[in-house]
């Protein structure tokens, strides 16, 4: 799967609900925290859903990358 964006959101899908739709939510909703524009994730949400489950899933897994909270502190210093 290819990322037609190149970013991605501080997100790890182990815990979230199998649920497709849960899926697509708390993707959505971390995306926005993150400063996306709605046509980014309307983007990633139209590809998500133009397949099966497995589709679905292999397309969120590609722009989700989660940090340690050790990475997000690096990252918070350096935009200070």
């Amino acid at each position: 799967m290819e990322n037609k964006i190149g970013k991605t959101v501080n997100l790890e899908l182990v815990g979230v609900s199998g649920n497709a739709f849960a899926i697509l939510g708390v993707f959505s909703r971390q995306a926005r925290r993150e400063g996306w524009t709605q046509e980014e994730i309307d983007l990633v949400l139209e590809e998500a859903k133009s397949g099966d489950y497995d589709h679905l899933l292999s397309t969120i897994m590609t722009y989700c990358e989660p940090q340690d909270e050790d990475e997000q502190e690096d990252e918070e210093e350096q935009e200070d």
